[in-house]
């Protein structure tokens, strides 16, 4: 059997939409030609072939059914199945001059054909329902030798309504997968703050220890225990930033202007565009938590004396911050023995933030400093 066509229908939410119209257009579908079967058999005497009008409507009610089950499985609807279901619809249009005498009205498939131009639709979004209804219409108007108004009116509903309920469809299908990834975010999103508060909590529990023996301690553990308690209180700040985003919601948006803004020290210059640049909150904090980051290792491996410049760049489709120092440098190779090490800092701190953000971090260093480029879309991607 042939592969599907391809499609929004693809995705798991676009097919659950897909699914549910097909059980729809099965119903119409047995509606129609059972509506046709009657017409049929109320117009048999009228025809100059009644023997092949009865063919063509006991072939209409075989494939409908036939049909039918094809389409109640997704694997089923494929180019050749829609191809052969348009086909009989145009067979039933072409031999209708045949059983009926001139000047006919109603065609033999009657508003059956109404079936497959739906078919298309919901399958090939509005480009299938036009080309069904294209050629469904051109076949009506080619077997008749006149057209009355409300013949025309038929078959322009027909040219019309194909496109419109693809177009439909789609919309539907759009809004199915928008939905269904909104609400995998929002869980994933409550996942990471759950997981990261009871990481957290751990941690927490060690640099209080730290800070408290440390001072007991003395000389460097009491410097030890400074730090760890410094990190405690980042920590803590840190859970009731998530918190906030969660609660506010994935909506809010914050100036990442301001935010690095509270960066600049006496060793740390930050330079800032002359208007807002506004970001998701979690996505600002993110890149604020890699900007730390790098200042955290300029200080810890360019030195107290070093200066730092931070700049903040935004373009139509995306942000840019440079993190640049004065110092010695990275040496080759010393960032690939950390991470062979377990010392995920730069790995994941800078490089994976980024990367979960949908951007990157670019390096550039030297006997001049050290530089990184982090970029990201302004929008989630």
């Amino acid at each position: 059997m042939t592969a599907a066509p391809a499609g929004t229908g693809s995705d798991p939410a676009a097919r659950v939409v897909e699914d549910r119209l097909f059980r729809a257009l099965a119903v119409l579908r047995l509606v129609l030609v059972a509506n046709t079967l009657g017409v049929g058999l109320y117009t048999a005497d009228e025809m100059v072939r009644p023997a092949l009008g009865g063919v063509v409507v006991a072939g209409l009610v075989a494939w409908s059914l036939l049909v039918t089950w094809a389409y109640a499985d997704a694997s089923r609807r494929t180019w050749r199945v829609l191809a052969v279901d348009l086909a009989v619809a145009l067979v039933a249009l072409v031999l209708t001059p045949v059983a009926k005498p001139e000047g006919f009205d109603a065609t033999l498939a009657g508003f059956w054909v109404m079936s497959p131009m739906l078919a298309w639709a919901a399958r090939a979004g509005w480009r299938g329902g036009l080309f069904a209804g294209l050629l469904v219409g051109g076949t009506d108007l080619l077997i008749r030798d006149d057209v009355t108004q409300g013949t025309y009116g038929n078959i322009f509903l027909l040219v019309v309504g194909g496109p419109v309920v693809g177009y439909l469809v789609e919309s539907l299908q759009r809004a199915a997968v928008e939905r269904d990834r909104a609400e995998r975010e929002a869980a994933a999103a409550a996942e990471r703050a759950r997981l990261a508060r009871a990481v957290h909590d751990g941690v927490l529990q060690v640099l209080s220890l730290v800070q408290r023996r440390g001072a007991e301690l003395g000389g460097e553990a009491a410097a030890l225990g400074r730090a760890a308690g410094e990190q405690e209180e980042a920590l803590r700040a840190l859970i009731r930033a998530q918190d906030r985003v969660s609660a506010r919601g994935p909506a809010t948006r914050v100036d990442l202007s301001d935010a690095l803004a509270g960066l600049e020290s006496m060793s740390v210059v930050v330079s800032l565009p002359g208007h807002a640049v506004e970001l998701d909150a979690d996505r600002a904090a993110e890149v604020v938590a890699a900007v730390r980051a790098c200042l955290d290792n300029v200080e810890r491996h360019a030195g107290p004396d070093a200066t730092a410049w931070v700049l903040l760049e935004a373009l139509p489709d995306e942000v840019s911050v440079s993190v640049r120092d004065d110092g010695p440098g990275i040496v080759d190779g010393r960032l690939s023995e950390a991470v062979a090490d377990g010392r995920l800092g730069v790995s994941g701190s800078i490089v994976g933030r980024l990367r979960d953000l949908g951007g990157r971090a670019d390096l550039a260093t030297g006997p001049w400093g050290t530089e990184w480029t982090l970029t990201l879309p302004r929008e989630a991607p």
